[in-house]
């Protein structure tokens, strides 16, 4: 099964730590982010698709055209428009059904397993602020409903984490751009939960790595996402 890695942009938060590389270089223990992201993947992943913008040819200089047995795929995010814009980028190169992350989170081996088990599926975790993340609204039987973009108030306490199980019926839906001109993977998906059954896991582990100091908590944590 393949796999996108959004993995285009700077990371403007981790300061002057990506002047020189994109954040999902950044090193734990040693190690690239995304290296541990791929040694962290389960064996029905066969293909990784970078999608690639701010100084990309660090990621293509380290993992080449294969690494750890997979076959690796880049495509350049020139104008950075979005999650779905850069989903679109590589509508040409995806089979039937694929997983897709983003490139800066940490997820684990045994979540990624149970977003395989679904023909299509989002990840989620429970957080105590709900104002600052998209959330994901359910049906009784746990199937998604909608995405609600930073609340201020809101029962449902699953936010989404970028991890997806999809399908190519994702670009049977047009691309409609916000008011900021970005095509959100989140809007798309959405519009698909009115006419899919979209399940929604809870994750067991999952680590955002927005700013300097969630590399420390990184480090201190990472041989839990084997």
């Amino acid at each position: 099964m393949q796999l996108v890695i959004l993995a285009s942009g700077r990371g403007k938060r981790m300061k002057h730590l990506t002047d020189d590389i994109p954040k999902p270089m950044l090193k734990i223990k040693g190690k690239p982010i995304l290296e541990h992201k791929l040694n962290a993947l389960p064996k029905e992943i066969d293909e990784i698709i970078f999608v690639i913008g701010y100084k990309g040819e660090h990621i293509m200089n380290y993992f080449k055209k294969e690494f750890g047995g997979r076959k690796i795929t880049y495509v350049f995010q020139h104008r950075l428009n979005g999650t779905g814009g850069a989903l679109y980028l590589v509508r040409g190169l995806l089979h039937d059904k694929f997983l897709v992350m983003m490139g800066d989170d940490l997820y684990s081996k045994k979540d990624l397993r149970k977003l395989l088990k679904h023909n299509l599926a989002v990840m989620g975790c429970e957080v105590d602020d709900v104002t600052q993340f998209g959330i994901l609204k359910t049906d009784r039987k746990g199937n998604l409903t909608d995405i609600i973009e930073k609340p201020k108030k809101c029962k449902d306490r699953l936010a989404n984490i970028g991890l997806y199980k999809l399908s190519k019926r994702f670009f049977d839906y047009d691309p409609i751009p916000a008011k900021s001109g970005e095509i959100y993977l989140t809007d798309i998906l959405a519009a698909m939960a009115k006419d899919h059954k979209i399940k929604v896991e809870k994750a067991s582990l999952w680590l955002p790595i927005g700013h300097p100091g969630d590399l420390k908590k990184a480090e201190e944590i990472i041989h839990k996402f084997a």
